[in-house]
């Protein structure tokens, strides 16, 4: 990180205490990873978390994007809202350099969940994927400190793999609140009538295809990993088995996930978090495979963006009396 983190700590706090309740999967995995990502990776999280709730759980879900789009651009104006996860996600993206293309393209695939929108190929889910979750695998990686395209490019099918293997597990719940994201012609392949969703052994075929799309992702996903700085790749790894472990319920279940709806325990996730730590001193070797086309503009307007600048040798100078200074004064009493 080449810039100090500014966000205010009562507002990371208030972040933290957010997503303690609504993401227990990134709270588990966030706790691994040093404090300098940490902050800011929480900031990130509950922003998108809250945009994600204001259009599924709010009343009017027009008014909802046009509100996210005026905190997107107050943010990146520096002059973001006055509530905690606002000004702590402004802190964010000014000093990690964060485009504001990679938030908008969250946004944009909100609009298309507030439109109802469904995917007639799995290519057309996977740009839905890469709108909510690929670009938030970049911009994780941005805030890591790391901009080199073959990294980001795995960060992103890391990020499509989750989105897919939530879309598995949720395919009834979506399916009581209206919504469907499984391919149309997958479904017309298994005979299934999409207005009509209830589990059958072809129902579970459609699931598991989509769990093997998403198992794919995850080891495509894997070397990137080591192209992370040490201190963050066993938060990043346990995020990647706790997901991962999603899907190996779901297939315990039968890939039955219209009655039921699979859940890792808090104990397995810690464990899972073990095993991670010993994933992180054996990966495979760097892969150049190509990004998913679906996540080409992410990790395009990533390598585009200014990073933040580093002080010369003399600001360097500089900035260390400044600090020696302010410890000097501040330990002398009134």
């Amino acid at each position: 990180m080449l810039q100090k983190f500014s966000a205010d700590p009562r507002d990371i706090a208030f972040c933290r205490a957010l997503l303690c309740g609504g993401s227990r999967s990134f709270f588990a995995a966030s706790l691994l990873l040093p404090g300098r990502v940490r902050g800011p990776a929480t900031a990130l999280y509950a922003f998108c978390r809250e945009a994600d709730d204001a259009i599924d759980l709010g009343d009017d879900p027009a008014a909802a994007l046009t509100r996210l789009h005026q905190r997107l651009d107050a943010a990146y104006a520096g002059n973001p809202e006055q509530n905690p996860v606002d000004r702590a996600f402004a802190a964010t993206v000014e000093c990690f350099a964060i485009p504001r293309a990679l938030p908008a393209a969250l946004i944009e695939g909100l609009a298309w969940d507030a439109a109802g929108r469904r995917y007639q190929s799995f290519p057309e889910l996977l740009d839905y994927c890469a709108r909510v979750a690929g670009g938030v695998g970049v911009m994780m990686t941005l805030i890591m400190g790391v901009r080199d395209p073959h990294a980001l490019a795995r960060a992103a099918d890391l990020g499509v793999a989750m989105q897919l293997t939530n879309i598995a597990r949720d395919v009834g719940e979506d399916a009581a609140a209206g919504r469907l994201f499984l391919p149309l012609d997958w479904l017309e392949d298994a005979g299934i009538d999409p207005s009509r969703l209830e589990f059958t052994p072809a129902l579970a075929g459609v699931v598991r295809r989509l769990l093997g799309e998403a198992a794919a992702l995850y080891a495509r996903a894997a070397p990137g990993i080591a192209m992370l700085p040490l201190t963050c790749r066993t938060g990043i790894a346990a995020a990647r088995r706790i997901y991962a472990a999603i899907g190996e319920k779901i297939a315990l279940a039968g890939h039955d996930s219209i009655t039921q709806r699979a859940r890792v325990p808090d104990r397995e996730k810690f464990a899972l978090a073990g095993r991670a730590a010993l994933d992180t001193l054996s990966w495979p070797g760097a892969t150049t495979a190509p990004a998913l086309p679906a996540n080409l503009f992410l990790i395009n307007a990533a390598i585009a963006a200014t990073p933040p600048a580093e002080p010369n040798a003399a600001m360097r100078v500089l900035m260390l009396f400044e600090r020696l200074e302010r410890v000097q004064r501040e330990s002398i009493p009134a």
